[in-house]
Formats: C-alpha cells, sequence, structure tokens
C-alpha cells in the first residue's frame, strides 16, 4: 500500500506461523522502520529477532489485527498512521 512513495521500499511480512510470507532475519536487517498493528507483534520480533532488530526502529501502530486484507477501514488508519514515518 505504501510502495508508491517516492524514495520508500517496502516489504510486507506476518508474524504468524501461516503467514504468506513470515517474517525473516534478513527482512528485519534490511529494514530502517518495521511497523506492527499490535504490541504482541513487537514483543513476538523482540523475542525471536533480537539481533535482526538492532538498526531498525519498531513502531507500533496500535491497531487491532483483526482486519480483512485491505478493509476500507484498515487502510484508512494505516493511511493516518503511518504516512508521518515516510515523509
Amino acid at each position: 500500500m505504501f510502495a508508491d512513495y517516492p524514495g520508500v521500499e517496502v516489504a510486507s511480512a506476518g508474524t504468524s506461523r501461516n503467514a504468506d510470507v513470515p517474517v525473516t532475519a534478513e527482512l528485519l536487517e534490511w529494514a530502517d522502520i518495521v511497523f506492527v498493528m499490535e504490541d504482541s507483534q513487537r514483543a513476538k520480533l523482540a523475542a525471536q529477532f533480537r539481533t535482526a532488530l538492532r538498526k531498525a526502529k519498531v513502531v507500533c501502530l496500535g491497531i487491532p489485527d483483526e482486519f480483512a486484507f485491505m478493509d476500507p477501514a484498515l487502510v484508512a488508519l494505516l493511511n493516518a498512521k503511518v504516512a508521518r514515518y515516510l515523509a
């Protein structure tokens, strides 16, 4: 959803075992900023990938991870909360 921002490279990955693209240490090491929806996701990343997160800033958006993919309400929340980090 943010891939069209100028000068921004994005990747998406999930923290659950059944994620289409599971998060990896390599993705986290590549990232400057990692966005998570909930605090539990931040804690999971810290527990599993502490070393890989040394340089990345982890931002919890405080959005319940209960929306369907590209739900218009989710898109609006993401735009409101993420855009300021990409400016």
